[in-house]
């Protein structure tokens, strides 16, 4: 079955999810009562009346489909949407019969024989609404999980993506230290061999102790090429939670942007800053190196992995602004946070 053909509906348990459910049904309950209200002193009365019945109504449906998201989670769309469509009828109903005997004995109720309109009219409008907003998650998971296709693609692409002169100027490096150095180009194999393996594995997400040794095995590596123009200065707080997971391949293609554009291109190299911070609910990565003069070549250059991590920042933690970007006459700095309540 296509996954996208079932579990398309949010999760009715989420305060987030009954929070805007709440929202938009007051927002609905207003438009009404300024429909139906003749005079302003009608209006109150009426919006009370209706944000009640209608919240009751609301409230009972996304209790009901909290209950039964893990068996709706198996349907087909098709068979979602008529269960949803059919629990909304049935909530409205046993709402509409309570609330029209209340009013009718409080002296304010419709006729015994508007009583059929008053119900079926309440069953169109909650018909009507429960299809559109049915619609509206369809549609909403669909482009999720275009995106979330998108972003493994990507993610797939920058794995598979180790730059070939990187791969053969490490090769010649080692074949140069055979002869008089064979323990640093065993070291150095070993080094290559563990940062292919990461970078090709399939995993959805790594420990921070892992990406901060896949990143120190590509710096070993990359000193062994550069030798003296490279200085890596590492400042990591002591508490760091090595356990917290993360997205594969955060740190590494940023760290490779900084020395391919940045340090590689000064005669003289430089120091690149890794630093990583542990705030109070997030940890805070910052890489910094020397800035070559020309820049705007080195924006240009760098922007694919850049977007990459980006996207799959935004995917993964639904921030706004997950890359932020400093660019200075002598350096260029680039920063992420990764929220530590959350996977």
């Amino acid at each position: 079955m296509n996954p996208l053909d079932r579990g398309f509906l949010p999760n009715f348990c989420a305060n987030r999810t009954v929070f805007l459910t709440v929202l938009v049904v007051e927002l609905l309950a207003f438009v009404l009562a300024l429909a139906d209200a003749h005079a302003w002193d009608e209006f109150w009365p009426q919006l009370a009346l209706k944000s009640l019945f209608m919240q009751w109504v609301a409230l009972g449906i996304a209790a009901v489909l909290c209950r039964s998201r893990r068996l709706l989670a198996d349907f087909t769309a098709s068979a979602t949407t008529l269960a949803a469509f059919g629990i909304a009828q049935i909530i409205t109903l046993l709402c509409s019969l309570p609330a029209l005997w209340l009013a009718a004995n409080a002296g304010f109720g419709p006729s015994p024989a508007a009583l059929l309109p008053v119900i079926a009219r309440n069953q169109a409008i909650s018909g009507i609404i429960t299809l559109l907003a049915l619609r509206y998650f369809y549609v909403q998971r669909q482009w999720q999980q275009q995106i979330e296709a998108e972003a493994r693609a990507r993610l797939q692409a920058l794995q598979a993506r180790i730059h070939p002169h990187f791969l053969f100027n490490t090769l010649n490096a080692i074949a140069g230290l055979i002869p008089g150095r064979p323990e640093q180009a065993e070291q150095a194999v070993l080094d290559l061999a563990d940062l292919l393996r990461s970078a090709l594995a399939d995993r959805a997400s790594v420990r921070l102790a892992e990406e901060l040794e896949l990143t120190r095995r590509y710096l070993a590596i990359e000193k062994l090429r550069m030798g003296e123009r490279l200085t890596v200065d590492w400042r990591l707080d002591d508490d760091l939670p090595l356990d917290a997971p993360l997205p594969p391949l955060l740190l590494q293609p940023l760290v490779e942007n900084a020395i391919r554009h940045g340090i590689q291109r000064l005669p003289e190299g430089g120091t690149l800053s890794i630093r990583v911070e542990k705030r109070a609910c997030e940890l805070r990565f910052t890489i910094t190196n020397p800035q070559p003069s020309d820049h705007e070549s080195r924006e240009t250059g760098q922007r694919i992995a850049q977007d990459n991590v980006r996207q799959r920042l935004q995917l993964a933690y639904e921030a706004v602004d997950a890359l932020a970007i400093v660019v200075a006459p002598d350096h260029y700095q680039v920063s992420f946070v990764i929220p530590l309540d959350r996977p």
